[in-house]
């Protein structure tokens, strides 16, 4: 019986490749890991990697996040300061994590490495923003949060502190910390 050809074998060389460049990723760190490297602990050429993306930052920071995923649940418990206290504790937690820690360094990295920055703000920040966004707008909508929110404020408001704490001064980050800054915010933008 002859195998078939297609997207079955792609989709496994796919995932193998993301799951190569996790594990060299949480092994090495960033500044180690080549494409070369991926290639040879996926057992795919280097061509197969740059088929579906065009750098070392991309695959890594995908492979990241195909790990990380499960991770980050969109809460909706039908309030808003409950679904961004949930949001903001899930993403606190998964920050102070080992695999967290990867996207400080990342970060780090990024402001040497254009290609970088441009990964990983358009595939992890930029996704958070967008579920804190919908979170909010949904609190905008049932009434709980004022009609003329500034919603792209409201997120550094209450997302800022916490990269400050992570990435500046390495203060403490814990569930005390998360619902006094999550609370402190909605003083502001909770309808009166």
């Amino acid at each position: 019986m002859q195998r078939k050809r297609g997207r079955p074998r792609n989709v496994e060389t796919h995932k193998s490749i993301l799951s190569a460049s996790y594990d060299l990723l949480l092994e090495n760190g960033f500044g180690a890991v080549t494409v070369e490297k991926i290639a040879e602990r996926a057992g795919v050429s280097k061509a197969t990697i740059y088929k579906w993306w065009p750098n070392k930052a991309a695959v890594v920071i995908d492979g990241f996040l195909a790990a990380a995923a499960d991770r980050l649940p969109i809460p909706d418990t039908g309030t808003a300061f409950q679904d961004i206290l949930i949001h903001a504790t899930n993403v606190t937690l998964f920050m102070i994590s080992r695999e967290g820690k990867i996207i400080a360094e990342l970060i780090g990295e990024g402001q040497f490495d254009a290609g970088l920055a441009e990964a990983y703000q358009t595939r992890y920040i930029h996704p958070r923003r967008l579920e804190a966004r919908q979170l909010l707008e949904r609190g905008v909508q049932s009434g709980e949060l004022r009609g003329d929110l500034d919603i792209e404020l409201s997120i550094d408001l209450i997302y800022g502190p916490i990269f400050y704490r992570l990435l500046v001064t390495g203060g403490l980050l814990d569930d005390v910390y998360i619902h006094k800054l999550v609370d402190s915010a909605f003083q502001g933008i909770r309808t009166e």
